[in-house]
């Protein structure tokens, strides 16, 4: 056995475990931060005594301001939870296409599912659709981002492999139409529904409340559950299709299941905060560098790198300009665009040019 081996295991380990710490220390210190901050600001000691009050624990003081804690609990926190959330299924999203599609330029927002999912949204605005309750709007977001999903997956499949340039390009393919539709959405609807698509296409947690992360809570679990569940496989798929195929994979079944997850994903976080690119690109890509291909504990780093990157956009949004909410999708664009930039030449460097 090579003497190394042990060695290089000890170090990856040690490597994971401060990543993992990182992450959450960051990831909490983030919270606490974000929810209070303000027009009523409310010190982070305050922040974290508010928490711990609702659990029985009393270590830290109550905010000292007579609103300080019902503006927490009413506005801050769904809006903190709703950032985590949304930031750690996207992340978990981008994870799981960058597998199935053996790349790493595969990302939601760059193949269509988010603006496939605004769509299937802005028609349930416009036309006041009510079919299923208060869950109408997240359904349609829904099935239009699998929809969109499944077309830029046959699209880009030729010999058995998807290619990466179709890839892109049926993405690009489908942004377009997308955008079409939603402008002529927005020419049929009426100036609420206007300005409610106009949110799906910038993207803000604005308004999030605690009924809206319940319904998103138990979305991105399943998420993260089934991701944890098929990590193993999407590892035998990473060796490439026929090797994984012989080590008992069913890698078409596999992948199908996987596209529905991602559009389960994605559709939810869409349906409640609008388009918010990149984060399924950005974040999967830096935490493979850092801990490797392994898809296990993958999932942890991009759940917390993509709850954490949001929870900060999403503070940057609320701060950056005095009295004013940014959008929070425009923020996560600007941090994406230069990097996925850097990551096409990177990809065409190593592989020699697209030809």
């Amino acid at each position: 056995m090579n003497p190394s081996h042990p060695a290089t295991a000890s170090r990856h380990t040690a490597t994971k475990t401060i990543l993992f710490v990182v992450l959450a220390v960051a990831l909490l210190v983030s919270v606490l931060v974000s929810a209070g901050t303000g027009q009523l600001g409310i010190p982070p000691q305050e922040v974290l005594g508010s928490l711990l009050h609702r659990v029985g624990i009393d270590w830290l003081p109550l905010p000292t301001h007579p609103t300080g804690d019902q503006t927490l609990w009413a506005i801050r926190f769904p809006r903190v939870a709703m950032a985590a959330l949304v930031g750690a299924g996207l992340a978990v999203a981008g994870l799981i296409m960058q597998a199935i599609f053996g790349n790493p330029l595969a990302e939601p927002g760059v193949i269509g599912i988010s603006s496939g999912a605004a769509v299937g949204a802005g028609l349930a605005i416009v036309f006041g659709l009510t079919v299923f309750g208060e869950w109408t709007t997240a359904v349609f977001a829904f099935v239009a981002g699998l929809a969109a999903t499944l077309i830029v997956y046959a699209m880009s499949r030729a010999e058995g492999k998807t290619e990466v340039v179709t890839l892109v390009l049926t993405g690009i393919a489908v942004n377009a139409i997308a955008g079409a539709a939603i402008a002529l959405l927005t020419f049929l609807g009426d100036t609420q529904s206007r300005e409610q698509i106009v949110f799906w296409q910038l993207g803000s947690l604005a308004g999030s409340r605690w009924s809206q992360v319940l319904i998103v809570a138990p979305v991105i679990a399943i998420g993260l559950i089934v991701a944890y569940a098929v990590a193993r496989k999407l590892d035998l798929l990473s060796l490439g299709e026929r090797n994984a195929r012989h080590l008992g994979v069913n890698v078409e079944a596999l992948r199908i299941g996987m596209i529905f997850i991602v559009a389960l994903l994605t559709g939810a976080a869409v349906a409640f905060a609008g388009i918010i690119a990149f984060v399924g690109l950005v974040i999967p890509h830096l935490m493979r560098m850092i801990l490797g291909p392994a898809h296990l504990p993958l999932v942890t780093a991009s759940a917390l790198g993509g709850a954490l990157l949001l929870t900060l956009a999403d503070l940057g949004a609320r701060t950056i300009v005095p009295m004013a909410d940014m959008p929070i999708g425009m923020l996560t664009a600007l941090v994406g665009g230069p990097f996925f930039f850097w990551l096409l030449r990177r990809t065409r460097k190593r592989a020699g040019g697209w030809g």
